[in-house]
């Protein structure tokens, strides 16, 4: 199964993307992961990433395609995956179909988590105080939110279009989300 996850900030994508790719039996691959896990080890691409990072600016998307490409690639990813943070522009859409078609596949889904604003801004301020984010202010969560509805609004509807969109409601208890999640996909739940 190869999926996607996305959702705007807050709405729990990592905590979910853990849960999915449990039951479905694939790695759950963040991109902030890849990119850790790249610069930790000091691959090529982490080294070239890095310098983009240190100087504060974003990692070009050939870098962050063939970070996807090669993670994708590795044999725990065999039977599929679920990509979190991974596309978030139209050309890494194409990129992805480029990558899943030379290896004769295709996505089965795209999950979207849905979620009242208003309440995903008391979330984050909530987390914010218990973590210490002072950086998280209202204003600043209501920002990422409006920057997440302009990027992802493009990739939902090249989705949509190909009818795998699975818009699931992210408020709720952590373990009622996951179950309305597996419904959308058809997975059955744990008994």
């Amino acid at each position: 199964m190869r999926l996607l996850i996305m959702g705007p900030p807050g709405a729990g994508k990592g905590t979910q993307a853990k849960f999915i790719a449990e039951r479905a039996g694939i790695p759950a691959i963040s991109t902030g992961d890849i990119f850790r896990a790249n610069v930790s080890q000091g691959t090529p691409l982490g080294v070239e990433a890095k310098r983009y990072m240190d100087a504060g600016e974003y990692v070009p998307d050939t870098v962050t395609n063939d970070m996807v490409r090669n993670r994708i690639a590795e044999p725990d990813a065999a039977a599929g995956f679920l990509l979190d943070g991974y596309p978030r522009t139209l050309a890494q859409v194409e990129e992805l179909d480029s990558m899943l078609a030379g290896s004769g596949h295709d996505l089965d889904a795209v999950v979207v988590l849905t979620a009242d604003p208003d309440e995903l801004v008391a979330r984050l301020l909530q987390r914010a105080t218990i973590e210490g984010r002072a950086d998280d202010t209202e204003e600043v969560i209501r920002r990422r939110q409006e920057v997440y509805l302009a990027e992802t609004e493009p990739l939902i509807a090249v989705y949509t279009e190909r009818n795998l969109v699975r818009a699931v409601d992210g408020m709720g208890e952590v373990d009622e989300v996951t179950e309305r999640i597996l419904g959308a996909l058809e997975l059955t739940a744990q008994g």
